[in-house]
């Protein structure tokens, strides 16, 4: 096993790296959406949205509808356009066949990113071999509001210091963005 495949380093992640990781995304499918606004899955879809990314939402039991104005997929295979990044809401066992899905698309997407709790080493090494950038355990609306500033407001300690004054996002309420820290 080489250093690049060492399952170590999914334990912790560099601040930039993950801020050049949501820089870099435009494109989302997340598997494992939910239609249930109490679900972890429909707020981070909604979070995701509201912060200008592309979020098509992928569940074999919501396919042909829509959830929060965009049509839900049944499986990654029936995306309509690439992806930057595949979002897993699922468990870590699930984990693994739905990499293999994402392993098949054309192109690959740059980036699989496995929600909190999820982690499975196996598939991440799958994917690391292709040249995807893989992310476990981590959850990219936390990582954004983090990163960001928004998750301060709430009395959370986001490890970022700063003496600049946030610039906001957009009118009305107030969101803040990764782009101007």
């Amino acid at each position: 096993m080489t250093d690049a495949f060492d399952p170590a380093r999914h334990d912790r992640y560099a601040d930039e790296a993950i801020r050049a990781l949501m820089r870099s995304v435009r494109t989302i499918a997340l598997v494992g959406a939910s239609a249930n606004p109490a679900r972890p899955s429909w707020i981070v879809t909604k979070y995701l949205l509201e912060r200008g990314y592309a979020v098509t939402p992928v569940n074999p039991g919501l396919a042909g509808t829509e959830l929060l104005g965009r049509p839900v997929m049944a499986r990654l295979a029936d995306l309509p356009h690439p992806v930057d990044m595949v979002e897993i809401f699922r468990n870590s066992e699930a984990a693994g066949p739905l990499v293999d899905e994402a392993l098949a698309l054309d192109p690959l997407p740059r980036v699989i990113w496995m929600q909190l709790g999820v982690r499975n080493d196996a598939a991440a090494a799958r994917a690391e071999a292709r040249g995807i950038t893989v992310v476990m355990n981590r959850c990219p609306k936390i990582e954004y509001g983090r990163l960001s500033g928004e998750i301060g407001w709430t009395g959370v300690n986001s490890r970022i210091l700063s003496a600049k004054r946030p610039k906001l996002a957009a009118k009305g309420f107030q969101k803040l963005t990764i782009e101007e820290r």
